[in-house]
Protein backbone atom coordinates (compact mmCIF):
# COMPACT_ATOMS: atom_id res chain seq x y z
CA UNK A 1 0.00 0.00 0.00
CA UNK A 2 1.16 3.34 -0.56
CA UNK A 3 1.48 5.63 2.41
CA UNK A 4 2.60 8.75 0.82
CA UNK A 5 -0.51 8.23 -1.64
CA UNK A 6 -2.61 12.24 -2.19
CA UNK A 7 -4.21 13.44 -4.79
CA UNK A 8 -0.70 14.85 -6.22
CA UNK A 9 0.43 11.57 -6.46
CA UNK A 10 2.24 11.32 -10.34
CA UNK A 11 0.95 8.73 -12.52
CA UNK A 12 2.48 7.56 -15.54
CA UNK A 13 0.73 6.69 -19.03
CA UNK A 14 2.39 3.65 -21.23
CA UNK A 15 4.88 5.28 -23.88
CA UNK A 16 3.25 6.66 -27.11
CA UNK A 17 6.38 4.99 -29.15
CA UNK A 18 6.58 8.23 -31.43
CA UNK A 19 10.00 8.29 -33.08
CA UNK A 20 12.47 11.83 -32.39
CA UNK A 21 11.23 12.83 -35.69
CA UNK A 22 7.60 12.65 -35.53
CA UNK A 23 7.22 14.50 -32.40
CA UNK A 24 6.71 17.80 -33.86
CA UNK A 25 4.02 16.45 -36.88
CA UNK A 26 2.43 14.08 -34.10
CA UNK A 27 2.02 17.64 -31.89
CA UNK A 28 0.69 19.74 -35.27
CA UNK A 29 -1.53 17.24 -36.36
CA UNK A 30 -3.15 16.48 -32.46
CA UNK A 31 -3.74 20.57 -32.24
CA UNK A 32 -5.31 21.09 -35.61
CA UNK A 33 -7.82 17.93 -34.77
CA UNK A 34 -8.68 19.10 -31.69
CA UNK A 35 -8.92 22.94 -32.99
CA UNK A 36 -11.18 21.53 -35.66
CA UNK A 37 -13.33 19.73 -33.74
CA UNK A 38 -13.98 23.08 -31.39
CA UNK A 39 -14.61 25.41 -34.43
CA UNK A 40 -17.00 22.53 -36.04
CA UNK A 41 -19.42 22.22 -32.67
CA UNK A 42 -18.96 25.83 -31.85
CA UNK A 43 -20.27 26.50 -35.46
CA UNK A 44 -23.47 24.40 -34.59
CA UNK A 45 -23.82 25.40 -31.59
CA UNK A 46 -23.83 29.04 -32.51
CA UNK A 47 -25.92 28.51 -35.75
CA UNK A 48 -28.45 26.71 -33.94
CA UNK A 49 -28.52 29.43 -31.04
CA UNK A 50 -28.74 32.28 -33.18
CA UNK A 51 -31.85 31.08 -35.51
CA UNK A 52 -35.27 31.48 -33.92
CA UNK A 53 -36.11 29.30 -36.64
CA UNK A 54 -33.92 26.45 -35.53
CA UNK A 55 -35.36 26.57 -31.87
CA UNK A 56 -37.45 23.39 -32.38
CA UNK A 57 -37.37 20.14 -30.04
CA UNK A 58 -34.79 18.41 -32.33
CA UNK A 59 -32.16 21.03 -32.66
CA UNK A 60 -32.69 21.61 -29.17
CA UNK A 61 -31.63 18.04 -28.17
CA UNK A 62 -29.13 18.24 -31.36
CA UNK A 63 -27.81 21.23 -28.92
CA UNK A 64 -26.51 19.22 -26.45
CA UNK A 65 -24.36 16.72 -28.88
CA UNK A 66 -21.67 19.69 -29.44
CA UNK A 67 -21.78 20.25 -25.83
CA UNK A 68 -20.99 17.07 -24.84
CA UNK A 69 -18.42 16.39 -28.03
CA UNK A 70 -16.27 18.81 -26.46
CA UNK A 71 -16.27 18.35 -23.05
CA UNK A 72 -15.00 14.79 -24.30
CA UNK A 73 -12.26 16.21 -26.70
CA UNK A 74 -11.14 18.47 -23.68
CA UNK A 75 -10.66 15.72 -21.66
CA UNK A 76 -8.38 13.92 -23.83
CA UNK A 77 -6.72 16.28 -26.16
CA UNK A 78 -4.94 18.98 -24.28
CA UNK A 79 -2.86 16.66 -21.74
CA UNK A 80 -2.49 13.96 -25.02
CA UNK A 81 -0.85 16.83 -26.99
CA UNK A 82 1.21 18.33 -24.36
CA UNK A 83 2.47 15.05 -23.55
CA UNK A 84 3.70 14.56 -27.30
CA UNK A 85 6.09 17.51 -27.09
CA UNK A 86 6.99 17.65 -23.81
CA UNK A 87 7.80 13.75 -23.72
CA UNK A 88 6.29 13.72 -20.40
CA UNK A 89 3.86 11.09 -19.84
CA UNK A 90 3.42 11.73 -16.33
CA UNK A 91 0.11 13.30 -14.86
CA UNK A 92 -1.35 13.95 -11.54
CA UNK A 93 -3.89 11.62 -9.48
CA UNK A 94 -6.31 14.48 -9.16
CA UNK A 95 -5.89 15.78 -13.02
CA UNK A 96 -6.17 11.61 -14.40
CA UNK A 97 -9.41 11.59 -11.89
CA UNK A 98 -11.01 14.77 -13.49
CA UNK A 99 -10.06 13.23 -16.71
CA UNK A 100 -11.68 10.07 -16.94
CA UNK A 101 -14.71 11.51 -15.16
CA UNK A 102 -15.39 13.75 -17.92
CA UNK A 103 -14.39 11.50 -20.44
CA UNK A 104 -17.27 8.77 -18.99
CA UNK A 105 -19.70 11.82 -18.60
CA UNK A 106 -18.99 12.20 -22.42
CA UNK A 107 -19.56 8.93 -23.19
CA UNK A 108 -22.92 8.12 -21.15
CA UNK A 109 -23.88 11.32 -22.53
CA UNK A 110 -23.13 10.65 -26.38
CA UNK A 111 -25.47 7.26 -25.98
CA UNK A 112 -28.33 9.40 -24.24
CA UNK A 113 -28.57 12.27 -26.67
CA UNK A 114 -28.28 10.12 -29.70
CA UNK A 115 -31.38 7.95 -27.75
CA UNK A 116 -33.28 11.41 -27.11
CA UNK A 117 -32.96 12.05 -30.61
CA UNK A 118 -33.92 8.88 -31.94
CA UNK A 119 -36.84 9.38 -29.67
CA UNK A 120 -37.75 13.07 -31.27
CA UNK A 121 -37.59 11.57 -34.89
CA UNK A 122 -39.97 8.14 -33.67
CA UNK A 123 -42.62 10.79 -32.50
CA UNK A 124 -42.25 13.51 -35.52
CA UNK A 125 -42.76 10.48 -38.13
CA UNK A 126 -44.92 8.05 -36.34
CA UNK A 127 -46.95 10.32 -34.14
CA UNK A 128 -47.00 13.92 -36.36
CA UNK A 129 -50.64 15.25 -35.22
CA UNK A 130 -49.29 14.82 -30.92
CA UNK A 131 -45.81 16.13 -31.48
CA UNK A 132 -46.55 19.40 -30.36
CA UNK A 133 -48.34 17.84 -27.49
CA UNK A 134 -45.55 15.41 -26.47
CA UNK A 135 -42.61 17.56 -27.24
CA UNK A 136 -43.83 20.48 -26.01
CA UNK A 137 -41.25 22.89 -24.16
CA UNK A 138 -41.95 21.54 -20.68
CA UNK A 139 -41.35 17.89 -21.89
CA UNK A 140 -38.55 18.71 -23.37
CA UNK A 141 -36.89 20.13 -20.47
CA UNK A 142 -37.76 17.47 -18.58
CA UNK A 143 -36.34 14.96 -21.35
CA UNK A 144 -33.11 16.89 -21.38
CA UNK A 145 -32.95 17.20 -17.58
CA UNK A 146 -33.66 13.55 -16.79
CA UNK A 147 -31.10 12.82 -19.45
CA UNK A 148 -28.10 14.75 -17.77
CA UNK A 149 -29.36 14.10 -14.26
CA UNK A 150 -29.39 10.32 -14.85
CA UNK A 151 -25.78 10.69 -17.16
CA UNK A 152 -23.85 12.58 -14.09
CA UNK A 153 -25.61 10.34 -11.43
CA UNK A 154 -24.36 7.05 -12.83
CA UNK A 155 -20.81 8.46 -13.25
CA UNK A 156 -20.32 10.50 -10.30
CA UNK A 157 -21.41 7.45 -8.11
CA UNK A 158 -18.92 5.22 -10.42
CA UNK A 159 -16.26 7.49 -9.37
CA UNK A 160 -17.22 8.20 -5.42
CA UNK A 161 -16.20 4.64 -5.08
CA UNK A 162 -12.80 5.50 -6.13
CA UNK A 163 -12.37 8.34 -4.23
CA UNK A 164 -9.28 8.88 -2.11
CA UNK A 165 -8.86 4.83 -2.11
CA UNK A 166 -5.09 3.78 -1.40
CA UNK A 167 -2.97 2.72 -4.67
CA UNK A 168 -0.58 -0.32 -5.03
CA UNK A 169 0.78 0.95 -8.64
CA UNK A 170 0.98 4.59 -10.82
CA UNK A 171 1.06 2.80 -13.80
CA UNK A 172 -1.77 3.85 -16.13
CA UNK A 173 -2.94 1.00 -18.92
CA UNK A 174 -4.13 3.14 -21.47
CA UNK A 175 -3.46 6.03 -23.60
CA UNK A 176 -5.95 8.07 -21.32
CA UNK A 177 -7.39 8.14 -17.90
CA UNK A 178 -10.70 6.13 -17.46
CA UNK A 179 -12.32 4.25 -14.96
CA UNK A 180 -10.91 0.87 -15.52
CA UNK A 181 -7.40 2.12 -15.37
CA UNK A 182 -7.95 4.05 -12.17
CA UNK A 183 -9.67 0.82 -10.68
CA UNK A 184 -6.69 -1.12 -11.14
CA UNK A 185 -4.32 1.17 -9.38
CA UNK A 186 -6.32 0.38 -6.36
CA UNK A 187 -5.11 -1.88 -3.42
CA UNK A 188 -7.35 -4.26 -2.37
CA UNK A 189 -10.74 -5.84 -3.18
CA UNK A 190 -12.08 -3.76 -6.66
CA UNK A 191 -14.87 -6.35 -6.84
CA UNK A 192 -17.76 -4.02 -5.93
CA UNK A 193 -16.26 -1.90 -8.23
CA UNK A 194 -15.96 -3.45 -10.77
CA UNK A 195 -19.46 -5.24 -10.79
CA UNK A 196 -20.66 -1.51 -10.30
CA UNK A 197 -18.44 -0.63 -13.67
CA UNK A 198 -20.25 -3.54 -15.66
CA UNK A 199 -23.77 -2.30 -14.66
CA UNK A 200 -23.47 1.00 -15.47
CA UNK A 201 -22.17 -0.17 -19.06
CA UNK A 202 -25.08 -3.14 -19.89
CA UNK A 203 -27.61 -1.03 -18.02
CA UNK A 204 -26.42 2.23 -19.71
CA UNK A 205 -25.73 1.05 -23.37
CA UNK A 206 -28.94 -1.89 -23.23
CA UNK A 207 -30.79 1.12 -22.35
CA UNK A 208 -29.54 3.06 -25.71
CA UNK A 209 -29.72 0.72 -27.43
CA UNK A 210 -33.45 -0.39 -26.94
CA UNK A 211 -34.71 2.95 -27.63
CA UNK A 212 -32.75 3.27 -30.94
CA UNK A 213 -33.59 -0.18 -31.76
CA UNK A 214 -37.77 0.46 -31.23
CA UNK A 215 -37.73 3.86 -32.35
CA UNK A 216 -35.79 3.06 -35.58
CA UNK A 217 -38.34 0.06 -36.40
CA UNK A 218 -41.67 1.72 -35.50
CA UNK A 219 -40.20 4.26 -38.24
CA UNK A 220 -39.15 2.04 -41.04
CA UNK A 221 -42.96 0.33 -40.13
CA UNK A 222 -44.33 3.54 -40.62
CA UNK A 223 -42.88 4.88 -43.62
CA UNK A 224 -43.00 1.60 -45.05
CA UNK A 225 -46.66 1.03 -44.30
CA UNK A 226 -47.41 4.58 -45.68
CA UNK A 227 -45.41 4.09 -49.27
CA UNK A 228 -44.85 7.38 -49.99
CA UNK A 229 -41.51 7.40 -51.56
CA UNK A 230 -40.15 10.77 -50.37
CA UNK A 231 -40.71 9.97 -46.56
CA UNK A 232 -38.75 6.37 -47.17
CA UNK A 233 -36.07 7.53 -48.39
CA UNK A 234 -35.81 10.33 -46.01
CA UNK A 235 -36.32 8.42 -43.22
CA UNK A 236 -34.15 5.81 -44.39
CA UNK A 237 -30.76 8.18 -44.84
CA UNK A 238 -31.64 10.09 -41.56
CA UNK A 239 -31.90 6.47 -39.09
CA UNK A 240 -29.33 4.72 -41.48
CA UNK A 241 -26.62 7.65 -41.08
CA UNK A 242 -27.79 8.20 -37.14
CA UNK A 243 -27.51 4.18 -36.77
CA UNK A 244 -24.24 4.13 -37.97
CA UNK A 245 -22.96 6.66 -35.97
CA UNK A 246 -24.74 5.43 -32.77
CA UNK A 247 -23.26 1.62 -33.38
CA UNK A 248 -20.18 2.73 -33.91
CA UNK A 249 -19.83 4.08 -30.67
CA UNK A 250 -21.46 1.54 -28.70
CA UNK A 251 -18.73 -0.91 -30.49
CA UNK A 252 -15.72 1.33 -29.87
CA UNK A 253 -17.16 2.15 -26.11
CA UNK A 254 -17.95 -1.62 -25.37
CA UNK A 255 -14.86 -3.02 -26.64
CA UNK A 256 -13.03 -0.82 -24.82
CA UNK A 257 -14.13 -1.15 -21.62
CA UNK A 258 -14.77 -4.71 -21.27
CA UNK A 259 -11.86 -5.76 -22.66
CA UNK A 260 -10.42 -4.43 -19.38
CA UNK A 261 -11.92 -6.56 -17.91
CA UNK A 262 -10.24 -9.78 -19.41
CA UNK A 263 -6.33 -10.31 -18.70
CA UNK A 264 -6.27 -12.02 -22.64
CA UNK A 265 -7.48 -8.91 -24.37
CA UNK A 266 -4.72 -7.03 -26.73
CA UNK A 267 -3.63 -4.08 -25.14
CA UNK A 268 -3.02 -2.15 -28.56
CA UNK A 269 -7.06 -3.31 -29.23
CA UNK A 270 -7.73 -1.75 -26.16
CA UNK A 271 -6.43 1.68 -26.70
CA UNK A 272 -7.01 2.07 -30.42
CA UNK A 273 -10.86 1.46 -29.55
CA UNK A 274 -10.51 3.70 -26.72
CA UNK A 275 -8.77 6.20 -28.48
CA UNK A 276 -11.46 6.03 -31.09
CA UNK A 277 -14.36 7.03 -28.63
CA UNK A 278 -12.77 10.11 -27.83
CA UNK A 279 -11.35 10.98 -31.34
CA UNK A 280 -14.06 10.54 -33.95
CA UNK A 281 -17.50 11.23 -32.83
CA UNK A 282 -16.84 14.67 -31.62
CA UNK A 283 -15.13 15.02 -35.80
CA UNK A 284 -17.73 13.31 -37.18
CA UNK A 285 -21.16 14.21 -35.24
CA UNK A 286 -21.32 17.82 -35.92
CA UNK A 287 -20.57 17.35 -39.88
CA UNK A 288 -23.27 14.49 -39.83
CA UNK A 289 -26.13 16.32 -37.60
CA UNK A 290 -24.89 19.87 -38.11
CA UNK A 291 -23.42 20.71 -41.29
CA UNK A 292 -25.16 18.03 -43.56
CA UNK A 293 -28.79 18.91 -41.96
CA UNK A 294 -30.37 21.44 -44.85
CA UNK A 295 -31.88 23.53 -42.10
CA UNK A 296 -28.66 23.78 -40.25
CA UNK A 297 -26.71 24.64 -43.45
CA UNK A 298 -29.01 27.74 -45.13
CA UNK A 299 -29.08 28.96 -41.54
CA UNK A 300 -25.16 29.06 -41.02
CA UNK A 301 -24.54 31.22 -43.54
CA UNK A 302 -26.97 33.82 -41.84
CA UNK A 303 -24.95 33.06 -38.57
CA UNK A 304 -22.02 34.17 -40.33
CA UNK A 305 -23.81 36.98 -41.35
CA UNK A 306 -25.02 37.97 -38.55
CA UNK A 307 -21.38 37.86 -36.40
CA UNK A 308 -19.76 39.15 -39.20
CA UNK A 309 -17.22 41.83 -38.26
CA UNK A 310 -18.38 43.94 -40.84
CA UNK A 311 -22.18 44.36 -39.34
CA UNK A 312 -20.45 44.89 -35.99
CA UNK A 313 -18.53 47.87 -36.88
CA UNK A 314 -21.66 49.58 -38.56
CA UNK A 315 -23.42 48.82 -34.98
CA UNK A 316 -20.41 50.45 -33.09
CA UNK A 317 -20.34 53.29 -35.46
CA UNK A 318 -24.01 54.25 -35.20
Amino acid sequence: MDSNFSMYTFLTFESLDILPFTIVPAFIFGTLTYCAILVFNMTVLLTIALNRKLHKPMYVLLFNLPLNDMVGASSFFPQLVSSILSQNRSITYFACFVQALLAHVYGAGSLLILSAMAYDRYIAICCPLKYNTLMCPNNLLKIIIIMWTFDITMVGLLFAMNYRKEICSTKIVDLHCNNPSLTKLMCGDTKLNNYYGLFTIVFTSGMAALIVAFTYIQILITVFVKRQSDAKSKAIQTCGTHLIVFLCLQLSGLVGLIAHRFEAAPPNLRRAFGACVMIFPPIINPLIYGLKTKEIRQNLFFCCKKVSPTKWKKKWNE
